[in-house]
């Protein structure tokens, strides 16, 4: 039997939000696999995908810049909010996003790139800011996205200065209609955007792992609910409900397949399709990012340390 310890609880805690027994259980079941034992929680209902980074974060700052046709997104990690308070950090945030509009998007050409006013590339620069505030900092990540004849539209929630927040989503339309139009399409699609965290634009676009994953949870959720209720679904039902959760699915991870929530009733690809009407010519969402603080970086919390070594335990 596989050793459960309270570093793989906690873990598994933060990325599903379901209880300590319950993961303890999940583990000792998944023979101490993270991932199995996520997959073994919702199945059992116990846990939801949408969990899995609400509960990982880090401090720091999220920029977004656009220029003209193009716009990025860049992450600065630090240790402390307070830092993420200081004008002479948020100016370096700001301004690595200056820099990154001018690179082909990655954080390597970013971080190679040169920082203005200092004779030193951005990393190197940075290096000197830990020094001086005294405080661990990582450039952690940069997206560009650009298109020919239309818009690239940003947005930034929880902003703490313009430009500068907790997340940061970017839009880009391609039409040769009114681009005043489009710019306020590409603006509401952008808000949706850092609400609703798509992982895709369309749904050819899933990673074939994710998928594959979602099949095999689906068809173990369908096998136990017969077994639970005794009585055996014809082979044609049980593919229809095998499409169907699939289709929820797609529509809580593909951004075309969402659902507008500023109209809860269409979809994006119809929004985006009723709204080229208005902008005089066909309108075609071309892609996306966000950036949401501190995604996938798990937080020291020093305060529930023995409350999971508790659970470990068995006690």
């Amino acid at each position: 039997m596989a050793e459960i310890t309270a570093s793989a609880v906690k873990e598994l805690r933060e990325k599903t939000g379901a209880g300590m027994m319950d993961c303890k259980k999940a583990l000792l079941e998944a023979a101490g696999d993270i991932e199995a034992a996520v997959d073994w929680l919702r199945k059992k209902g116990l846990a939801s995908a949408a969990k899995k980074a609400g509960r990982i974060a880090s401090q720091g700052l999220v920029a977004m810049k656009v220029e003209g046709n193009k716009g990025v997104v860049v992450e600065i990690n630090s240790e402390t909010d307070f830092v993420a308070r200081n004008e002479i950090f948020q100016q370096f945030v700001a301004t690595a996003a200056d820099v990154a509009l001018t690179t082909d998007g990655s954080v390597e050409a970013l971080k190679a790139a040169e920082f203005p006013g200092s004779g030193k590339n951005v990393q190197d620069a940075l290096t000197d800011l830990i020094a001086k505030i005294g405080e661990n900092m990582n450039l952690r990540r940069s997206a560009k996205i650009e298109v020919g004849n239309g818009v690239v539209v940003g947005y930034v929630h929880s902003s703490v200065v313009p430009g500068l927040g907790r997340i940061g989503s970017l839009v880009a339309l391609e039409s040769s209609g009114d681009k005043t139009k489009l710019a306020a399409l590409a603006k509401s699609l952008a808000m949706h955007v850092a609400a609703a965290a798509p992982v895709c634009l369309n749904v050819e676009d899933v990673p074939a792992e994710m998928e594959e994953r979602e099949k095999n949870v689906v068809e173990d959720q369908i096998r136990e609910e017969q077994a639970a209720t005794g009585k055996k679904k014809p082979e044609a039902v049980i593919e229809q409900m095998k499409l169907g959760r699939i289709r929820k699915f797609h529509e809580l991870v593909v951004l075309n397949e969402q659902f507008f929530i500023m109209d809860e009733k269409k979809k994006i690809k119809e929004v985006v399709a009723e709204a080229a009407k208005d902008i005089g010519a066909p309108v075609v969402l071309k892609s996306f990012v966000r950036f949401a603080l501190g995604e996938g970086i798990e937080k020291k919390q020093e305060d529930f340390k023995a409350e999971v070594e508790a659970a470990a335990a068995g006690k």
